[in-house]
């Protein structure tokens, strides 16, 4: 892939139903989604989740959830950046929709699977939350449905805060290989969002096998990256404007794990 097909800026996959829409076929890979939906106050969204599972996140306001079985009400969050949120999960082979009274912003984010798992709320007090590394690659990530976490068949995501000035997603790693205990091979979206306005950031992908993925992009609010493959990391924060990442992975794995390998040359420090 070419560095223009890494970095899709905000409106490079907007439609009439989504403000970011990223599945398989369009990143050249073969079971990770991102979709991001905006609702006026008042209005809905139906979609059918066909051969993949998807979890609805609120990144901006709270929304109802329906299945044919269930009906989950997300109370959400005022924006990325104040705290974690409740969401849902929606099986594959399902009919969802999603309305909010008061409008906001959700994302959606998908894996194809195998298993039809049933449809469930995850509360946000029970969201795990880890102020991970130190000095100024200090970051908090919120692990709602990391392998370890929140019971999905494919499908692993997180969110993670910056703070403004700092580095996270440090040393790079990678995940793009099969390696029983030592890696797990996974594809993987980067969806950012910047506190304040003009607020910006830097993404970097480097090459982990000849003609790889490589990227060194700036990233702004409703910027998404792609890593199929490669080394990631940094992400850099623009000091005094925080960065928000949710992170959308899955893999053909037996096993759904996130086992990672830094890289050689970068000491592990960021990660204690």
């Amino acid at each position: 892939m070419t560095s223009t097909d890494l970095h899709l800026p905000r409106g490079a996959t907007a439609n009439a139903w989504y403000a970011v829409d990223i599945g398989p076929e369009l990143a050249g890979w073969t079971h990770s989604s991102l979709r991001v939906v905006e609702l006026a106050p008042g209005a809905g969204h139906t979609f059918t989740t066909g051969d993949s599972e998807w979890i609805v996140l609120p990144l901006e306001g709270g929304c109802t959830v329906r299945t044919e079985q269930d009906e989950f009400q997300l109370l959400g969050r005022k924006s990325v950046f104040a705290d974690v949120t409740d969401f849902a999960y929606a099986p594959r082979d399902a009919r969802v929709q999603i309305a909010s009274g008061a409008g906001g912003r959700f994302a959606l984010a998908g894996a194809k699977c195998e298993r039809r798992l049933p449809a469930r709320y995850g509360p946000a007090p029970e969201v795990p939350v880890e102020e991970r590394g130190s000095g100024d690659c200090a970051r908090r990530v919120r692990n709602f449905a990391a392998a370890d976490a929140f019971a999905c068949d494919r499908l692993i995501a997180v969110e993670v805060v910056t703070p403004g000035g700092n580095w996270s997603s440090y040393p790079p790693h990678k995940h793009d290989e099969h390696r029983p205990g030592e890696e797990s091979e996974l594809e993987e979206i980067y969806y950012f969002e910047i506190d304040g306005p003009g607020g910006l950031g830097y993404q970097r992908v480097s090459p982990s096998r000849p003609g790889g993925a490589d990227l060194l992009a700036e990233v702004r609010s409703g910027d998404a990256v792609l890593v199929p493959d490669g080394w990631h990391g940094p992400s850099i924060a623009q000091p005094g404007h925080d960065m928000y990442y949710l992170n959308v992975m899955a893999g053909p794995g037996r096993n759904r794990e996130w086992l990672i390998r830094f890289h050689p040359d970068h000491t592990t420090g960021g990660y204690r």
